[in-house]
């Protein structure tokens, strides 16, 4: 997936969590570990988001794509925001995708897609 393709796949996918009363911390957060595409608040939770988008779902799609090896790294890199933002144990975790695939595009959002059990 092209960087210009990525960039607007999640603005989209930023604007419809928003919609659902979520809110932005921080869009593309870098460390060693990795990067999240969004961190967000739903509540009570820190919601670390995993942005996919792909033409078809051939090859299992957009959602088939987030293997244990890359579930490891979100992790490591949400555990490594919690440590350099102070928020260790203030929220609990989420870890959600937000899938955009097809044309015309269709959006699917799976909360708790994965947990710290990787």
């Amino acid at each position: 997936m092209s960087k210009g393709i990525g960039d607007k796949a999640e603005l989209v996918a930023c604007n419809y969590l928003k919609q659902q009363g979520l809110t932005l911390l921080f869009s593309n957060y870098r460390c060693r570990f990795g990067e999240i595409d969004l961190i967000m608040r739903d509540g009570s939770y820190l919601v670390f988001v995993e942005v996919r988008a792909r033409k078809s779902s051939a090859f299992g799609g957009a959602l088939a794509s987030i293997t244990a090896s890359k579930q490891k790294r979100l992790i490591q890199t949400a555990l490594h925001y919690q440590l350099t933002q102070n928020r260790q144990n203030q929220h609990p975790l989420r870890f959600d995708v937000v899938s955009l695939q097809g044309t015309p595009c269709q959006l699917e959002w799976i909360k708790n897609a994965f947990g710290l059990d990787y």
